[in-house]
């Protein structure tokens, strides 16, 4: 039985590796149908359907598209994802909130004390 994400131990996960692949895959796939429709549908128009006819045509050019942008949108995806903890660090250092103290600001008197 699955593990609802909020009682996972140490918090909220990202998606795996995986996901991501599949997630890729699947974008890549979608956008590869909706590509091979319109080449297909519009070379089937200019030269005609030939001897296989209209539908298995088109749906050659369909699945031809939408293997090969799923492919290469599943290796680009897992590709970007993968990255070291120390590039994560400084990408998360590099685009922190820059720390800004207001101009009345009183250091503690502790502080302040132990400097004299």
């Amino acid at each position: 039985m699955p593990v609802p994400v909020g009682s996972m131990p140490g918090g909220q996960h990202g998606p795996s590796t995986l996901d991501k692949l599949k997630m890729g895959g699947m974008m890549g796939g979608s956008v590869g149908l909706i590509i091979g429709f319109i080449f297909g549908f519009t070379n089937i128009i200019r030269y005609g359907p030939g001897p296989n006819g209209m539908l298995r045509t088109l749906g050659q050019y369909m699945l031809g598209s939408a293997a090969t942008f799923g492919f290469f949108m599943a290796i680009g995806t897992t590709i970007r994802t993968e990255s070291s903890l120390i590039a994560t660090e400084a990408f998360a250092k590099a685009y922190r909130r820059p720390m800004i103290l207001p101009r009345q600001y009183q250091y503690p008197r502790a502080s302040r004390e132990e400097k004299n």
